[in-house]
């Protein structure tokens, strides 16, 4: 199976047909969807606004974010912009809970690590 060369995680199960690959970029894709939901996220660092990545499609919220795939577990770190006004703690908080599970949920990987990194503050008036 030809995944690009991009690193993969090879999902094990019991009673399975086929194998199943999880390409990292999948996982980066779903950690930051999952932290640009959260209420007092503005964007992910160095990502586009919410208008343009529906454009141009999924891939560009994987910016910000980087995932490393050990055999059993994942470390996740996340670059992000906040609203003004928000509590950086509360936020972060969050943003952890949330990408830790929807990470888990959907690929049946533990996260070991969600690591959140605060790289700027939108002051603009919505």
């Amino acid at each position: 199976m030809n995944m690009d060369n991009r690193n993969v995680y090879k999902i094990h199960q019991k009673d399975q047909v086929g194998e199943v690959h999880i390409a990292d970029d999948v996982v980066a894709i779903i950690a930051g969807l999952a932290a640009t939901e959260v209420e007092g996220v503005s964007t992910m660092a160095g990502n586009m606004t919410g208008e343009l990545v529906s454009k141009l499609g999924m891939k560009n919220l994987s910016k910000g974010v980087k995932v490393e795939l050990g055999e059993k577990d994942v470390v996740v770190d996340l670059a992000l912009n906040l609203e003004y006004g928000y509590s950086i703690p509360e936020v972060s908080s969050i943003v952890q809970e949330r990408v830790k599970s929807a990470i888990e949920t959907m690929t049946g990987l533990t996260v070991s690590e969600v690591n959140v990194r605060i790289a700027g503050v939108n002051v603009e008036n919505k």
